[in-house]
């Protein structure tokens, strides 16, 4: 015996929620430091702001603040979170490790089509290098990992790596404005590593690449201290 549903299928599917639209116009603003740490942020006005209504804003904000880019506090301002020291190095180990093997695995399985999409992406990234266009070199810089990881048939890693990410992403556009030679050149060391299928030397230029970060914050928390929060152990 059939039991009618009364749950009717969504129309459009493909199409993004408000949510997601404002989230992704936030995620972008406070990635890109055009909303840098400290900015206060207020529901209504952020609402007003973008002509929607408040609860697809709450809904982005508590995706932001899951992500560790708000600080919501209740009875008080939500505020975009100071950048932890302490996170972005902890996000660091989670990458090394997961995406070490993420390249030791590419190169067993990646085939000349793979081969191909990543060298696109790095195509791209050159020519954004060569213009110093820092937004579209991060944005192909994240596609180039992802893709990595999704071609390895290890979608799930990039997944956990995005959760963990938020804090070292701000210090990683900051690096750009001095560094993006060496992330573009570590991409090709990496790259090169994965067409001869020498999974020891992938891990060893992605370790590499991703341990960079260690040196450039220093220079970045001296030039924006003001950016970062107070930590004992930072």
């Amino acid at each position: 015996m059939s039991v009618t549903s009364p749950l009717r299928a969504l129309e459009p599917l493909n199409r993004p929620s408000v949510a997601d639209t404002v989230f992704d116009e936030l995620h972008s603003q406070i990635l890109l430091l055009e909303l840098p740490p400290g900015t206060r942020m207020s529901e209504v006005e952020v609402a007003k702001a973008l002509g929607v209504s408040r609860q697809p804003v709450r809904d982005a904000f508590y995706r932001l603040s899951k992500l560790g880019f708000l600080s919501i506090r209740p009875q008080r301002a939500t505020l975009v979170s100071q950048i932890s020291q302490t996170a972005v190095l902890q996000a660091r180990f989670v990458r090394n490790a997961i995406e070490a093997e993420t390249v030791r695995t590419a190169c067993k399985v990646l085939t000349d089509d793979d081969l191909a999409a990543l060298d696109q992406i790095l195509e791209k990234q050159r020519q954004a290098v060569e213009a110093r266009d820092a937004v579209s070199f991060h944005g192909f810089d994240d596609q180039f990992h992802k893709e990595i990881c999704e071609r390895a048939g290890l979608a799930f890693a990039w997944d956990i790596i995005r959760e963990n990410k938020a804090h070292m992403d701000r210090v990683r556009f900051l690096s750009l404005s001095f560094a993006s030679q060496d992330a573009f050149g570590d991409h090709l060391e990496i790259m090169e590593a994965i067409r001869a299928r020498d999974e020891e030397k992938a891990m060893q230029q992605m370790r590499k690449h991703l341990s960079r970060i260690q040196e450039q914050i220093v220079r970045i928390r001296a030039d924006h201290q003001q950016y970062f929060a107070d930590e004992i152990d930072a």
